[in-house]
């Protein structure tokens, strides 16, 4: 099985940037498509940005869209999520997310397509 480990998380004020790594470690599991969620308490977990592993394609909420930007590094099996241009509204739980599934364009930011989760990590931005 693959284990997923996030850090980066932290607090900024608003304006300021982040940057999210996800580590995925085990073996015999092919990454097909890697997200970003995250989750403030009493939501439903929110799909922020994803990437088909391989092709490259890549996959954005509207409200984090020309802010954030995600990449995935094979050599490492480390996705990354850069945060500029940081809000309040995105202070929640950062969530990292893989499945060896295709992910579509239409569902790749949908939490019931991934099959392993990290254990979150906190982003906290202050106005």
């Amino acid at each position: 099985q693959v284990q997923l480990v996030e850090s980066g998380g932290g607090s900024v004020q608003a304006g300021g940037s982040l940057r999210l790594s996800c580590a995925a470690s085990g073996n015999s599991y092919v990454l097909a498509c890697m997200g970003w969620f995250r989750q403030v308490p009493g939501k439903e977990r929110e799909g922020v940005a994803a990437i088909r592993i391989g092709a490259g394609s890549t996959f954005f909420a509207d409200s984090v869209k020309g802010r954030f930007t995600i990449a995935y590094e094979n050599a490492k099996r480390t996705l990354e999520l850069q945060m500029n241009s940081l809000r309040p509204e995105d202070t929640a739980m950062y969530y990292c997310a893989t499945t060896g599934n295709y992910c579509s364009s239409s569902r790749s930011l949908a939490s019931s397509q991934y099959t392993r989760w990290g254990q979150g990590t906190q982003v906290t931005v202050s106005s």
